[in-house]
């Protein structure tokens, strides 16, 4: 009969740390800390860091995996373990310490629906000295606007707008000198949906010149068998009957087939 004393359940053990290693090596290392010999605890910690890399074998490809190993073996015996280590020994106070709040940045553009970035370049702008930089920032601020009231809108946005807009943000002081281009949405869907592009027209082109050609080649086909026949027929009664029973019967056959 079974000896059902020795036997142990999940809910009689102690906590598992390191749900990865299994509960052999949380046994082990807790064999570790009965051991008062220091050398030959020394020389099990180091087997039974062999056996932890052995048993996770993915972790040879992370950099540096034995400091890793040795991490956790400290962290399963709650950092009660005695030996040396090759790397420094973590500790239970930096384990829990707390990280610093992460400082994210407040920005509080002016204008919405052009963003914050459109005003650092309206203020390094501002601060350009040499002429010809200053007009093409400009140039380049007025594209970006019409570009953003593009994306947003379902029309487009005379230049006016967006030269009255620019001077109102930078009071007067930039002005762009040639016209924004940008194509709208809406013109490139209508192009589409309508087939205004040019690759399925051309689609269409080379599609109409391979039925020529074929029609080309039937044609000739058919006048080159007629003058055939034809010059076959002259031989005689004989031949001119013998070549309609033949169409005859191919036509036949086809019907069938």
């Amino acid at each position: 009969m079974m000896n059902v004393d020795n036997m142990e359940y999940n809910t009689t053990r102690n906590h598992l740390i390191m749900k990865e290693y299994g509960r052999h090596i949380q046994k082990m290392v807790e064999y570790l800390l009965t051991i008062e010999n220091r050398e030959e605890r020394q020389r099990n910690a180091y087997a039974v860091i062999e056996l932890m890399g052995f048993l996770n074998p993915h972790l040879k490809n992370v950099e540096d995996f034995r400091h890793k190993l040795w991490d956790h073996l400290f962290l399963i015996s709650d950092f009660a373990l005695d030996v040396e280590s090759p790397y420094p020994i973590p500790t239970k106070e930096k384990l829990k310490a707390k990280p610093q709040p992460l400082a994210y940045p407040k920005r509080y553009p002016k204008f919405n629906h052009l963003g914050k970035n459109i005003e650092v370049v309206i203020d390094k702008a501002l601060k350009e000295e040499n002429p010809e930089k200053k007009q093409g920032f400009a140039n380049a601020i007025a594209y970006y606007m019409k570009l953003t009231y593009s994306n947003w809108h379902k029309e487009l946005v005379h230049d006016d707008t967006i030269q009255v807009e620019l001077s109102d943000i930078t009071k007067g002081e930039l002005a762009f000198n040639n016209r924004p281009f940008v194509k709208h949405q809406a013109q490139r869907v209508e192009r589409d949906e309508y087939g205004g592009g040019g690759r399925n027209n051309q689609f269409r082109k080379n599609f109409g010149s391979n039925n020529n050609r074929n029609n080309n080649n039937r044609n000739n086909n058919n006048g080159a068998n007629r003058n055939n026949n034809g010059n076959n027929q002259g031989g005689g009664n004989r031949d001119a009957g013998g070549g309609n029973n033949r169409n005859n019967n191919n036509r036949n056959f086809k019907k069938r087939f």
